[in-house]
């Protein structure tokens, strides 16, 4: 007594109650539940949406003089301490208050990380009497409906369900406010050994529990006779749900739950270090809200395994991703792949996220082909020229010292390096011609674009990559993302690896005059208490002047249209086609003014530009491929099967007037191959390219050009090509090299 006096004279009058752990909720844009987070899976209700026989039932099996003592019941603790001397079991006097503040205890001591705690049979005599101080101390501060109410969303039922909200529907799948009789009287008997008394495990001791304290409220006078006869005498009628926490119980929308999760973990706003972020996210019962459209990403997923069958044997290294931005928000909208979201090894199952960078969850992109010329278009755009100016597209190479104007470099130049020369070889010889640098565009000439871009500043051409969040994923510090430079020309057709997402963001941006917005997954995140938190904003920029977007779309218009859709998708439409070396990777990166979509489908392990990784002629959903693969073959019907009922939910506008072709002036004689001399400015491609003599020029299937047709005739090397044909080069130019790069694109 002198010890128990001398402890509750050291103890305060009160405690901080510490906030009580509350499940998150992720919702989509519509407000529908993405995924719900927990290490304690909780659903606080307030005391009227209980029904009164749980509230009944609880007070009859642990604490039937509840409404009548302060926090203390003496009598009950005498019973117990002459049943503990006298007999071999044991009982605990501890009332609803007793119990509701230890909850409270064990509560803070988990919160704060404690090694000790004072969860039941590990409590000595000073945390029994810390407790009797502290419940009389609550008694006078909370009415006794309140501390029942509060013990009820508080007390453990079983594993990670606790409070009778998160019980009721783990067992019954029903509202706290909607069980009966009989399913009170089980949940109540839980609490004591919840283990013990689970109606799933133990269905008899279950029981058996459910029918004593059915009998306690008989006794108490909580029931009436014939009520009790009739409870005693039913089944335990479960019907058990579950609610899984975290992204893996999320489906479809699991890659994109993953993706604002890492968000979240990385940014301050939600806390000083990581561990503080995932705790707030796992206790702190957030509503979150994002950008995703859940029901259009079902769709989306459901496409991307219709192109590639995740199932299928020979797609084992073989996937497909789409990724979707709103043009004028950033917002995303979709990201889906044919996989299933799992750390389990499998075929069809990753958590890589194919869409994003290695930072966040993913695979560290893909080479982009020919997705990537429009770039070189805004440079020719940008200084000074038009879409219908003519260029020299005949030069077949480009030898290691060939010059290029790089300004940001030192001395102001690069060259094409290597040992040998680097062959940026189209798909059909009969487009080593003059043309305009839409046709080339149009049907995706390699020739062209390396004449293009020989003619501008390399710079220019990164400055708008850069400006429109296209990285390389393997440019930047410790191999992470960077700037893609402009050192090596090959990266004009492709050749660095970039995400889908970025490649969806940057084209959403030609869909809005210009405008380009940072990819955004939240929208608020609230609280329990109703705190919000800064989330990142929506950060929009011109970067790209209006009149270059108009034209460049004018351009990429028709080759959405005429090449791609083929009437299927509703314009306006534009975008463009990409296929690397060897078709290891394949794309279809195109957007109605409403939304953006980057299609891919390719390797993960193997996605380098190399012969062992080629899709030609390789079996893939079980099925041999074509001779040729290219993207027209799995990425732009992807693309097509998505976008053909997603262009209706959103805006559906002009993409801006383009400008006619400038009235004739006299042209200067055309350069003569000799001009283009090794120490010529006109040069672009990389030397490091390994498989530099492979072509992504995606033209000639679809072309109307009979005589280019017949001229594009098998080579012995497959050139990577949006229209899937082989050639052959002319045995006076020289072989490329085979000692270069293995990420040099040979475009689509």
């Amino acid at each position: 007594m002198t010890t128990g006096s001398n402890i509750v004279n050291s103890l305060p009058a009160s405690f901080e109650k510490l906030p009580i752990p509350q499940p998150s909720q992720m919702l989509d844009r519509k407000g529908k539940v993405i995924a719900t987070f927990y290490e304690q899976n909780r659903d606080p209700v307030k005391l009227e949406d209980i029904s009164p026989y749980m509230r009944k039932a609880i007070v009859s099996v642990e604490d039937e003089r509840f409404y009548e003592h302060n926090g203390v019941d003496p009598k009950g603790m005498l019973r117990a301490a002459v049943s503990n001397l006298t007999s071999s079991s044991r009982q605990g006097a501890s009332t609803l208050t007793q119990q509701y503040v230890n909850n409270l205890l064990v509560n803070n001591q988990y919160l704060t990380g404690a090694k000790d705690t004072t969860v039941s049979g590990q409590k000595d005599y000073a945390d029994k009497i810390r407790e009797v101080r502290y419940s009389v101390a609550i008694e006078n501060e909370m009415s006794k409906d309140e501390i029942l109410e509060g013990y009820l969303n508080l007390v453990l039922f079983s594993g990670r369900e606790y409070g009778v909200q998160a019980a009721a529907q783990r067992f019954f799948s029903v509202d706290a406010k909607d069980l009966n009789l009989q399913q009170s009287a089980m949940l109540a008997g839980m609490v004591q050994l919840p283990n013990v008394y689970n109606p799933i495990d133990n269905p008899e001791r279950a029981k058996d529990r459910r029918d004593k304290v059915l009998g306690n409220m008989y006794r108490t006078g909580a029931i009436t006779k014939k009520e009790y006869d009739k409870a005693v005498a039913s089944k335990l009628e479960t019907n058990p749900s579950s609610s899984k926490s975290g992204c893996m119980a999320a489906g479809d929308n699991a890659y994109f739950c993953d993706y604002a999760t890492q968000v979240l973990s990385k940014d301050e706003a939600f806390g000083k270090t990581k561990e503080d972020r995932v705790n707030l996210l796992y206790r702190g019962g957030l509503t979150i809200k994002t950008t995703l459209d859940a029901s259009l990403n079902k769709k989306a997923a459901k496409d991307a395994r219709k192109a590639i069958d995740p199932k299928a044997k020979s797609n084992k290294d073989i996937y497909s991703s789409l990724v979707s931005i709103e043009p004028g928000t950033g917002g995303i909208l979709t990201m889906a792949q044919n996989t299933t979201y799992t750390p389990e090894k499998g075929l069809g199952q990753t958590t890589f996220n194919f869409a994003v960078p290695r930072s966040m969850g993913g695979a560290g992109g893909f080479q982009g082909g020919s997705t990537m010329k429009p770039y070189t278009t805004l440079a020719w755009l940008h200084e000074g020229h038009h879409m219908y100016d003519k260029i020299n597209a005949k030069r077949p190479y480009y030898s290691p010292t060939s010059k290029w104007r790089a300004s940001c470099l030192p001395g102001g130049t690069t060259v094409t390096g290597g040992s040998e020369p680097w062959s940026p070889a189209n798909a059909s010889r009969g487009f080593y011609r003059t043309m305009t640098v839409d046709y080339g565009l149009m049907w995706s000439i390699n020739s062209a674009t390396v004449a293009e871009a020989a003619k501008v500043d390399l710079c220019t051409i990164t400055d708008y990559t850069t400006k429109l969040g296209v990285l390389d994923q393997d440019a930047g510090e410790n191999g992470g993302p960077g700037p893609i430079s402009p050192k090596n020309p090959s990266f004009i057709i492709g050749s660095a690896n970039i995400t889908p997402m970025s490649q969806a963001a940057a084209f959403a941006a030609f869909a809005n005059k210009g405008e380009y917005c940072e990819p955004r997954a939240l929208t608020s995140v609230v609280d329990s208490e109703g705190n919000k938190y800064n989330v990142p904003k929506q950060d929009c920029k011109q970067v790209v002047d209006e009149q270059y977007i108009a034209d460049l779309n004018g351009t990429l218009q028709k080759i959405a249209t005429k090449r791609v859709s083929k009437g299927r998708v509703s314009g306006p439409i534009a975008g463009k086609t990409g296929t690397n070396n060897y078709a290891s990777s394949t794309w279809f990166v195109g957007y109605s003014t409403g939304i953006s979509t980057a299609a891919w489908v390719g390797r993960l392990n193997g996605k380098a530009g190399e012969p062992q990784n080629s899709l030609h002629g390789a079996l893939i959903n079980d099925v041999r491929a074509p001779k040729m693969v290219d993207s027209s073959t799995y990425a732009a019907p992807l693309w097509v099967d998505f976008m053909e009922e997603a262009v209706h939910e959103f805006d559906q506008g002009s993409f801006g007037s383009a400008r006619s072709a400038p009235k004739p002036k006299p042209q200067p004689k055309e350069d003569s191959d000799s001009s283009d001399s090794s120490d010529s400015s006109d040069s672009n491609d990389s030397s490091d390219s390994s498989d530099s003599n492979k072509s992504d020029s995606e033209d000639s299937k679809d072309s109307k050009d009979k005589k280019e047709k017949s001229e594009n005739k098998s080579k012995g090397e497959n050139k990577s090509n949006d229209k899937g044909e082989d050639k052959k080069e002319k045995k006076s130019k020289p072989e490329p090299t085979k000692s270069g790069s293995p990420n040099d694109s040979d475009e689509d």
